[in-house]
């Protein structure tokens, strides 16, 4: 038997008591954030508070992953996930909670480090639901299993998890559940069934040429004019070998080559990415780039073959149709006219990784993070590419509320579509 509305707003009840310390919590996260497979201070938080909870705690999996296992008799077993890891990104928020934080990356370099995807307000949130839960146990039964994950941005997090033994630490999951903010107006909640999230793929080629002074090019094979040719040449994959309204996206997102400007290097390194929704797209837009480059290598008389690395391989993300319906019509009974459908995105999450593993049917949605009012003037002088943040940007600053409380809101509603009545 599913939760009533009246269920779900008695487990709710709670959340007025809890705001301020999920804020805190919220603005604690974001001003240390912590890169992919480096999240050890904020899996440490994540562990405290569900011990506090009563959860039985799980940790260090797949790294730094964290899962808390409520279990409170006889019902369905539902997964909640939140991704922990920031991005490389210098803050420019001016926010009193910005993050001045800097730390080596795995390669070694200094960079900055910011919560510029909102994956604080993901942590916070989840708390937020897990402790409601605990604190309402009377309200529902079944099994609450909530789950932290690692290292989302590079795509590996969730893979690392599921060969880490998962699905023998958590019981069997009915449903798994996730959401991401997203940035449209604060307060409104997004559902979308089938594919939802593309497919993405990053690429590094390397070109060969043979390096020279730069007053005698003569001598050399130039591979920074190979990479420049191959980049236009690449513009023409979308334009002129997809068909017309398929989704796909190949986009160029760095070129090194050399060190000096009198010096003609010798080799180049071109990294992309590329966006689709299916599988036979996917692979025409790989064999295209692979024709492409090795036939302007071979224009150039480059003395080696191109070398091509794909890695960051990120899954579709496909919502299962029957578990979107059951949450979308438990927000519409919460959100009332906040709660609308959303159109597919073209982000990627390794989110589905878990349950495809775990072979349960999932869901994830959307949920707004901008001010309204600042929205709604940048959708008046058409201006929100311009005017909105948008996820990964220096500037990116969802506010805490109603953000917080709607995302709290959102995962105990869902969750709550599959626990059962006591």
């Amino acid at each position: 038997m599913t939760a009533s509305a009246s269920t779900t707003s008695a487990v709710l009840q709670g959340l007025g008591a809890a705001r301020g310390w999920l804020e805190d919590v919220y603005r604690d996260l974001h001003q240390h954030p912590e890169l992919s497979h480096q999240e050890q201070r904020t899996a440490r938080m994540v562990a405290e508070r569900l011990t506090q909870a009563g959860y039985e705690v799980h940790e260090r999996i797949g790294g730094t992953g964290v899962v808390g296992v409520l279990r409170n008799g006889n019902g369905a077993t539902v997964l909640m996930r939140a991704d922990m890891d920031a991005l490389p990104v210098l803050e420019v928020t001016d926010l009193p909670y910005a993050s001045t934080e800097t730390v080596t990356d795995s390669s070694g370099t200094q960079v900055p480090v910011m919560h510029a995807c909102g994956h604080d307000v993901h942590v916070t949130c989840l708390l937020g639901a897990a402790h409601l839960l605990s604190e309402s146990t009377q309200q529902w039964s079944g099994t609450a299993v909530v789950l932290f994950q690692p290292a989302e941005e590079v795509g590996d997090g969730a893979r690392g998890m599921s060969e880490d033994g998962l699905a023998d630490i958590i019981p069997h999951p009915d449903v798994a559940l996730a959401q991401h903010v997203l940035p449209f107006p604060a307060g409104d909640v997004g559902t979308h069934p089938g594919a939802f999230l593309s497919a993405a793929d990053s690429m590094r080629i390397t070109v060969h040429g043979r390096g020279a002074h730069g007053s005698m090019p003569q001598a050399a094979v130039d591979p920074v004019v190979m990479a420049a040719m191959i980049v236009v040449r690449l513009q023409t994959i979308i334009s002129r070998e997809i068909q017309p309204g398929e989704f796909a996206v190949v986009t160029v997102g760095s070129v090194q080559a050399g060190t000096k400007s009198n010096v003609i290097p010798d080799h180049a390194v071109i990294e992309l990415n590329i966006r689709t929704y299916g599988d036979q797209t996917r692979e025409a837009i790989i064999s295209a780039i692979k024709r492409i480059v090795t036939a302007e290598c071979r224009a150039s008389n480059s003395p080696e073959e191109p070398e091509f690395e794909i890695y960051d391989h990120f899954p579709l993300t496909t919502n299962d149709e029957q578990a979107t319906a059951r949450t979308a019509e438990a927000f519409a009974a919460v959100f009332s006219t906040h709660a609308t459908p959303i159109d597919r995105q073209t982000a990627s999450e390794d989110f589905s990784d878990i349950p495809t593993a775990l072979g349960t049917p999932y869901t994830y949605w959307g949920i707004g993070c901008i001010d309204r009012d600042l929205y709604a003037a940048a959708k008046k002088a058409d201006r929100i590419s311009q005017d909105i943040p948008v996820n990964h940007a220096a500037n990116f600053a969802p506010v805490i509320q109603p953000t917080l409380d709607v995302g709290t809101t959102a995962m105990v509603t869902a969750a709550m579509a599959w626990l059962g009545q006591t």
